[in-house]
């Protein structure tokens, strides 16, 4: 079945179909607005109520365009499907948004309870087209759900995706919206969903001119790391981004969204609104996820009608310092690894409410199914905001990494791999730009040197460049030629374990205990389908005695037959972890 999709929505161009386009633009600050296209065309605009220009003008598919603000300023659609040439500064260009025929128009997304999420960079698997050609490989590997880093358009060619200023327009750099539309709709043939990273908390550094016309896009009485906040409670400017998430949704069919950081955008209030949205725009017949990243840990926020699940911070973090020892930065906070540990395996977040960089930090969640939870080992915020991209695959041995990814993949969460750890890579990702503005180069590398200049094991000036192609050229992820293909045999057994055990009970599992056996050491188990899944975990570097043994009538998902029989002789072996099943 092959169809096409648009989205409707009161921004930015609208081609009418009789070769002329209707312009829309929100200028709240402005007296008048002229729109100019490229071939030297020019019309006011008629202003309406509430600050809305409009003009319908004989201008039609491909015509490039942009909105002169004043004498010497003339800027580019703030809702752009397409910018010229990728320049944020420049041109934008009118599209058929229906030009695009869906092969797989029949799609309907898969439940939640299926979902294996992969993170991945757009720009380092080689644009749509290469993340494309990559599907295949990982709808055999057993992954379901690929979720792509933000893909805005942004300032100059490599970016991690975060200073997107365009957040409707794909990245130029990346490939063109029908290739994009290509890899969602090859990856729905091949079974995966696929979902966008999106960024509603602030625009990026270069490129953004609504301040010049719209200052109450921004609530200057609220600050985030990035300048001001995002002034969502402006109908005009909620919307902008609830249409985003829809446009997203409903013209390109991706199955879900991760929101970036919402704990910066400050109003779970318009949050919540903006869940209630989107699902009922979608309707019942369509399998659509949202993902939250807050650090606030608003348990509130989670379940359904409303969000389906959040990046479990708690989980990497305690983990991750009880595995390496490192304690600089945030890891400050996760001083007892494991009772953070153990508290995020039984009940989710393990900040529910205490201390946390002098305030008070998360919502009781211990009544949330597992289900509600990404789990992850690595991604790119806890591996490329490291001053040199290092992976936990260089950090400890590739035994614990195992163990580590037992525990994340038959455990009753979601989890999410990031690019390249299924086959062991050890490349590095690492912080990149490529901002043209010599000023803001220079700016963006100090800042990043200065970020990092305190810490005990490096100085500032050793940080990589993050405007040096080097830099990006280094973060293409390369497959580990000692582990790889173990590695992947690994992921994908575990997967597929997953798939078969687990998977189909986690909307309703709930914790039965997890303590610790040892300074290293766990035990953790979920009823799970009218059984009881147990994981017996040892990180640490010596044999752990157990005081109650598995059950001899334990059907064995994980674990080769010497750990098995040491297990059952009360010893848990260094460096593994075992899996099981009991009724």
């Amino acid at each position: 079945m092959s169809g096409t999709f648009v989205h409707a929505m009161p921004y930015g161009a609208r081609a009418l179909g009789d070769g002329s386009t209707r312009f829309r633009l929100w200028a709240p600050d402005l007296d008048a607005v002229t729109l100019e296209c490229e071939d030297g065309h020019a019309a006011a605009m008629r202003a309406l109520d509430d600050g809305w220009f409009e003009c319908i003008c004989p201008r039609g598919i491909g015509s490039a365009y942009r909105f002169r603000i004043s004498d010497d300023l003339a800027v580019p659609d703030p809702a752009s499907r397409r910018q010229q040439a990728g320049d944020v500064h420049g041109y934008s260009v009118v599209v058929d948004a229906a030009d695009y025929a869906w092969r797989h128009a029949d799609w309907k997304g898969r439940p939640w309870r299926e979902v294996v999420l992969y993170e991945l960079h757009v720009g380092t698997l080689g644009g749509f087209k290469g993340v494309e050609a990559a599907l295949p490989h990982l709808a055999a590997l057993g992954i379901t759900a690929v979720e792509l880093m933000p893909i805005a358009e942004f300032a100059g060619e490599r970016n991690w995706g975060y200073d997107g200023v365009l957040p409707y327009a794909p990245a130029a750099a990346y490939g063109t919206p029908d290739e994009l539309k290509s890899l969602v709709d090859t990856a729905h043939g091949l079974g995966l969903m696929v979902f966008l990273d999106v960024v509603y908390n602030h625009f990026g550094p270069e490129g953004n001119y609504l301040h010049a016309y719209a200052s109450g896009f921004f609530d200057g009485g609220a600050a985030t790391p990035w300048g001001s906040a995002i002034g969502v409670s402006t109908p005009q400017v909620g919307d902008y981004f609830v249409h985003n998430a829809l446009y997203w949704i409903e013209e390109y069919q991706f199955d879900g969204l991760r929101f970036d950081a919402v704990h910066a955008i400050g109003n779970p209030g318009w949050l919540a609104a903006l869940a209630a949205r989107v699902h009922a725009a979608v309707g019942p017949d369509r399998h659509v996820h949202l993902v939250l990243e807050n650090e606030a840990n608003q348990a509130n926020l989670l379940g359904r009608g409303r969000f389906d699940a959040q990046w479990n911070d708690d989980f990497h973090n305690a983990l991750h310092v009880l595995l390496t020892g490192e304690h600089e930065g945030y890891y400050a906070h996760y001083q007892q690894p494991m009772d953070k540990l153990l508290r995020s395996l039984r009940e989710g977040f393990a900040f529910q409410g205490e201390a946390f960089a002098g305030r008070r930090r998360g919502e009781p969640s211990a009544h949330l199914p597992p289900a509600r939870f990404v789990n992850f080992i690595q991604n790119h915020d806890q591996v490329g905001n490291r001053a040199f991209g290092d992976r936990l695959t260089t950090l400890v041995a590739p035994e614990i990494v195992e163990a580590a990814l037992v525990l994340l993949l038959l455990a009753p969460f979601v989890p999410m791999l990031f690019m390249g750890e299924e086959w062991g890579s050890t490349t590095p990702f690492q912080f990149f730009t490529d901002f043209p503005d010599e000023a803001l180069r220079t700016a963006v590398r100090e800042g990043r040197r200065r970020e990092f200049a305190a810490f005990a094991h490096f100085g500032g000036d050793d940080i990589p460049d993050p405007g040096d192609e080097r830099t990006f050229l280094a973060s293409i992820p390369e497959r580990d030629v000692h582990t790889g293909d173990a590695r992947m045999a690994l992921v994908q057994r575990l997967i597929a374990l997953r798939a078969k055990h687990v998977a189909p009970h986690i909307d309703a599992a709930t914790s039965r205990r997890a303590e610790a056996l040892g300074e290293k050491a766990l035990v953790a188990s979920w009823s799970l389908g009218g059984g009881t899944l147990t994981l017996y975990v040892n990180f640490g570097e010596a044999d752990v005695a157990i005081a109650q043994p598995p059950s001899p009538a334990a059907a064995w998902l994980h674990g080769d037959a010497a750990d098995i029989a040491s297990l059952s002789r009360g010893l848990l072996p260094a460096r593994r972890a075992l899996a099981c099943l009991e009724s």
